[in-house]
């Protein structure tokens, strides 16, 4: 901890803000997410400014779109990004596979979007400027805090002195150099990859359709890999994998960079956006949070990027802890319910890691032998489609199901879930609810736009209501009849919902509970149990 003197706080720790370190997309996340349950924030950004260069994240999954819609940027993130439904491996020319994500029921949001992540980051800091629970102060570097049984005081060097923020918890969503991490002494224990990868940002009119296309071994970069997507505004985002040493400024320098880009362009004018090159890294914070500090996203965890699994992921951390810290900030749950952000967030966290290392040691071998296994997969998979399923371009991102969290009542055994990334989930507790199309109070609209704020039970027929309304009395509940909502029966059909079946449904969407009936005493239960009242 920090042992400099105390200035004044400008609040107490008790009835404070909550305190967040970085206003990056995550930390502009919680703050809004937490604005929606009326708790204030103060956001403090190291930086002087804002700074818009770079696209860097650029795919955005469909259930982090949810998170987003919430907040209040998804139609125009939507609006604006280009939408993508499919992903192609190729290898030496040769299409091995395609990847297809089909929308689901009636949802009006894509499976995939591509837009810069600089361009999101301005959409959250406009709603950010526009709520007057969120307090955005730049060029306020935390330098150190303390928490006590009261709430945390937090010190920040400003530029016109330094100065401290009493509040209720302090959120580190600070980045991979994360001082709020480092302050707690949290490890944050991986790897790191020799190669490089270089990102080029290009505008330029190509041939190719708006798919992700993956390229093992091309004409145009051999012996490694090639990405491409297609982004706004005729861009396109281009990533190589290159050895150990590479040196990006020499390249520009000497011509060879515009070569490299027109093994891929041909003779068409391009523009460069924006390029970056840097190696990749494997890490995760021994723990995600200590008492009332907790971490998110790139203080959290590090992954390589094929796969989109960082920012999406850290968008999930973001609303994983903004409705667990609202519900206990309003007395409506024990201080025990945060300490399932780090069981919960730290297991999705641990099964991303595993997928992003098991991409990155095949997409770089380090040994003669994994180099040599790698050849033979390629190689068999032009004329094999068995073998096709042993080639690793990237698993995509996905929601982690929380099975074996202490807020989820499971219905039984789950030894035939489907674990392998990618797989269809079954709709069982801890699993993200599916979406589908409904209708409430006269108004058309989705599921998902029903959760957020409260939990939502959704009885079989509107004869169980009154008496889930009556038993959830003081408490953050809404309840819904599926035979009311469901006009279409899609919802029921995804969720296997029967003729007396209830499902419980928590703030951030995932099945808290599935009881085959209604039952009085295993609804409270479970109610219970998912605001961490054990």
């Amino acid at each position: 901890m920090n042992s400099r003197a105390e200035p004044e706080p400008d609040g107490s720790a008790g009835s404070g803000p909550a305190v967040i370190a970085g206003a990056g997309p995550v930390g502009l996340v919680t703050a809004l997410l937490l604005a929606r349950f009326g708790v204030p924030t103060v956001v403090l950004e190291a930086a002087d400014h804002r700074d818009p260069a770079g696209s860097k994240a650029i795919c955005f999954q469909r259930d982090v779109l949810d998170v987003l819609d919430r907040v209040g940027c998804a139609e125009k993130m939507i609006a604006r990004g280009v939408t993508w439904t499919t992903g192609r491996t190729y290898y030496r020319g040769t299409e091995l596979f395609a990847v297809t994500f089909p929308g689901a029921g009636g949802d009006a949001v894509p499976p995939w979007i591509n837009i810069s992540q600089a361009e999101v980051e301005r959409y959250l800091h406009d709603l950010a400027d526009a709520e007057p629970l969120v307090d955005v102060r730049y060029g306020h570097r935390v330098t150190g805090f303390r928490q006590d049984a009261d709430g945390v005081l937090v010190h920040a060097a400003a530029r016109d002195g330094d100065t401290a923020v009493a509040g209720s918890h302090l959120v580190g969503a600070d980045g991979p150099h994360s001082t709020v991490r480092r302050l707690l002494g949290a490890g944050f224990p991986g790897r790191s990859f020799d190669d490089q990868f270089l990102i080029c940002d290009i505008r330029a009119d190509l041939p190719f359709p708006n798919e992700r296309r993956f390229y093992f071994d091309p004409d145009w970069n051999p012996g490694r890999q090639v990405l491409v997507h297609q982004c706004p505004d005729r861009t396109w985002r281009i990533d190589w994998q290159l050895p150990a040493g590479y040196d990006l400024e020499a390249e520009r320098a000497s011509g060879a960079l515009d070569a490299r880009i027109r093994r891929i362009t041909g003779d068409a004018p391009y523009e460069i956006v924006w390029t970056s090159a840097y190696r990749f890294h494997q890490r995760c914070a021994e723990t995600f949070g200590h008492g009332r500090v907790f971490l998110a996203g790139d203080a959290a965890h590090l992954y390589a990027p094929f796969g989109a699994r960082g920012l999406n992921s850290g968008v999930q951390d973001a609303e994983n802890l903004a409705w667990k810290l609202a519900f206990v900030r309003h007395g409506q749950a024990p201080e025990d319910l945060l300490a399932s952000y780090d069981a919960e967030r730290r297991a999705a966290a641990q099964e991303n890691l595993a997928v992003t290392t098991r991409t990155m040691e095949f997409l770089v071998p380090h040994t003669g032998e994994e180099k040599d296994r790698r050849l033979s997969a390629l190689e068999a998979a032009l004329t094999d489609p068995a073998a096709r399923a042993t080639i690793d371009s990237g698993k995509l991102a996905e929601p982690y199901w929380y099975l074996d969290s202490p807020l989820t009542t499971p219905s039984g055994p789950a030894d035939d879930f489907p674990h392998t990334a990618g797989a269809a989930r079954p709709p069982i507790p801890g699993v993200l609810c599916p979406d589908g199309p409904c209708e409430v109070d006269g108004h058309k609209t989705r599921l998902r736009r029903l959760f957020g704020t409260e939990f939502v039970v959704l009885a079989a027929d509107k004869r169980r209501c009154s008496r889930i309304r009556n038993l959830a009395a003081g408490a953050p509940v809404m309840v819904h009849a599926l035979d009311a909502i469901d006009t279409d029966g899609v919802i029921r059909a995804a969720l296997g919902a029967g003729p007396d079946t209830v499902h419980l449904v928590r703030p951030d969407g995932h099945l808290a509970a599935v009881l085959p009936a209604f039952d009085p005493d295993a609804l409270t239960a479970a109610l219970r149990r998912a605001c961490g009242r054990t």
